[in-house]
Order: structure tokens, then sequence, then C-alpha cells
């Protein structure tokens, strides 16, 4: 088992909480006012920021934008 997959993402205030299969914490992603948690796989958390996705891997790191 990778300690790194994510099993569930959270939003609680103004940050997304990443836990993996564990129930271990692995990241945080901070929101601003506006922004939203969308969805997530086992490797990436997507965060939907104005008119644009962001797509973070487990640990927290901005690995592409999409268009929304």
């Amino acid at each position: 088992m990778n300690d790194d997959e994510i099993s569930t993402a959270v939003t609680r205030g103004s940050l997304v909480y990443v836990y993996n299969k564990k129930g271990q914490q692995i990241s945080t992603i901070g929101l601003g006012a506006k922004d939203s948690l969308i969805g997530f796989t086992s490797g990436s958390v997507s965060i939907k920021r104005s008119s644009l996705i962001f797509v973070y891997n487990a640990k927290g790191q901005q690995i592409s934008t999409i268009s929304a």
C-alpha cells in the first residue's frame, strides 16, 4: 500500500485536508473565499478557483491547471 495514495479529501473552513488509506493526513491545500473542492482521485485533488480548476498531487503540490 502506498502511504501517499489519497483515500479522502474534506473541506474544513478555508482548508482542504487530504488523507491516505490509513487515515493519516498527508497534506492540506488552502482555499480562497470562493474556491471549492470539486473532487479527488487516488492521486490528485481538484480545486475550482474562479474559471480554472487547479489539480494537486497527494503532497499538495500543484500539478496542472485546466480551464473550467
